[in-house]
């Protein structure tokens, strides 16, 4: 589907922990096997195809190993790239690590994240980060969030109206 979606030259990349799913490879699709917070594993595939343009999160739906996957990938992808993280209904269901007034499932940290992105309009209460510089938006749809990737060399806000209002 992805190579229909993309055209015949994209490059697919599967990852997954199950070993039968590699016998879905062929041109140009790849399944690699391991473990999405494996940090190795994925570096082991940064290396081999370079940053990636597009990545999909469609792994274990944990919290905790989405929001350590997006730590470790979002910084490695292209400078003009798309991550999207997707069945985050799951954010509510303590099955994985969800819980709606947990600060740590991967909605609410895309949340906070809001503010990093607005950092430079804080006058100074939040101090600009990587998501300050090199985000230029994030997307919330049902169950999914997309964050897209891009350089913002200026980034101040004109003043408008009467201050003393």
């Amino acid at each position: 589907m992805w190579q229909r979606f993309f055209g015949p030259s994209a490059i697919i990349i599967g990852i997954d922990i199950d070993p039968e799913c590699a016998k879905h490879s062929e041109d140009n699709i790849v399944v690699r096997i391991g473990n999405q917070t494996d940090k190795a594993f994925l570096q082991s595939i940064v290396d081999d195809f370079g940053p990636p343009d597009i990545i999909l999160d469609d792994g274990s739906h944990v919290m905790s190993d989405i929001l350590e996957t997006f730590m470790y990938m979002y910084p490695l992808l292209s400078k003009n790239g798309v991550y999207m993280v997707e069945d985050l209904h799951t954010a509510y269901d303590e099955r994985f690590g969800g819980n709606m007034n947990d600060p740590n499932t991967f909605i609410n940290v895309s949340k906070s994240i809001i503010d990093d992105l607005n950092a430079e309009h804080t006058y100074g209460k939040i101090e600009p980060n990587f998501m300050t510089r090199f985000t230029l938006g994030i997307h919330f749809y049902d169950s999914v969030v997309v964050y897209q990737r891009g350089i913002i060399p200026i980034r101040k806000a004109l003043r408008t109206g009467n201050a003393d209002m």
